[in-house]
């Protein structure tokens, strides 16, 4: 009994020391951020302004296979509006799940020469990517007013909705970013995983298009909660579903710090892989 209380009691200090090191290295947290923002568009000819165009060309392209071959929408729809919001939105998603992959695996040239709180990594690419998105979302302020689509008084959940979206990546990224230095295959696996989910939310297509007895398809898909929020302060002047998103929110911070734990415990083990 009391060899459990005393392994408890190291458990727990080891995991504050382990926080501690990671709020001792904002520097670094400063340094990853700005490097994320800096590398992906850095020997391109339009540099940041892919953060824009990107998903501009996304929309032109599910915009041609939706309206023009398929013939949805209508005149009393905003579908583009629709459509802007659901790209920006699984855009930072799909690049925060492909960033977190790399996060460690490709950092080895710093973490191998001194030590590090591996877990600054992921967290460190999920805040570089919630940067990119506030610049994706100005093509949806655009959307938003070409269509004269005016501002919600719901529009003062937009940081909360963003936050649970952020927390959502965080405990995915810590997940993944941990388990994809051992498993390489995890990288390959999630281009599919993305893609399915891309088809499998309400990204492109309306919410209620699904025969009943597939519901569970977009109400059981905590992404699919998080997007529907965002359309139902910017579109519809529609109070979000607070419940579901605290649901979503709590889960994440109970997996995040789960994950912080194990990272406190096992990161050592990443050494001897990379």
């Amino acid at each position: 009994m009391n060899k459990l209380i005393t392994e408890r009691k190291d458990l727990r200090f080891m995991m504050r020391k382990y926080i501690k090191d990671m709020l001792h290295r904002k520097d670094l947290m400063i340094y990853l951020i700005l490097s994320g923002l800096k590398s992906k568009h850095r020997n391109t000819w339009l540099g940041y302004f892919w953060w824009l165009l990107d998903p501009l060309l996304n929309m032109v392209v599910y915009y041609f296979l939706m309206v023009i071959v398929l013939g949805r929408g209508s005149d009393d729809f905003p579908y583009p509006v629709f459509l802007a919001i659901g790209v920006v939105v699984f855009k930072w998603f799909a690049s925060s799940l492909r960033g977190n992959a790399k996060s460690i695996s490709t950092k080895s040239g710093i973490i191998t020469q001194v030590y590090l709180p591996k877990a600054l990594f992921p967290i460190g690419d999920s805040i570089t990517q919630l940067i990119n998105f506030l610049f994706g979302m100005v093509i949806v302020v655009v959307f938003l007013v070409i269509f004269r689509i005016p501002p919600s008084v719901h529009l003062v959940w937009l940081p909360f909705i963003i936050m649970v979206q952020l927390m959502f990546h965080m405990a995915i990224g810590l997940f993944v970013a941990y388990f994809s230095v051992f498993i390489r295959d995890i990288e390959h696996v999630l281009g599919h995983f993305t893609r399915i989910l891309r088809y499998a939310s309400p990204v492109i297509w309306e919410y209620g298009r699904l025969p009943a007895e597939y519901n569970w398809v977009v109400t059981g898909n905590p992404f699919s909660q998080i997007l529907m929020a965002y359309r139902d302060i910017l579109m519809f002047d529609t109070m979000p579903n607070l419940n579901i998103l605290s649901g979503i929110l709590v889960v994440s911070i109970m997996i995040s710090v789960f994950m912080i734990y194990y990272y406190s415990g096992n990161e050592h083990k990443i050494i001897k892989v990379l």
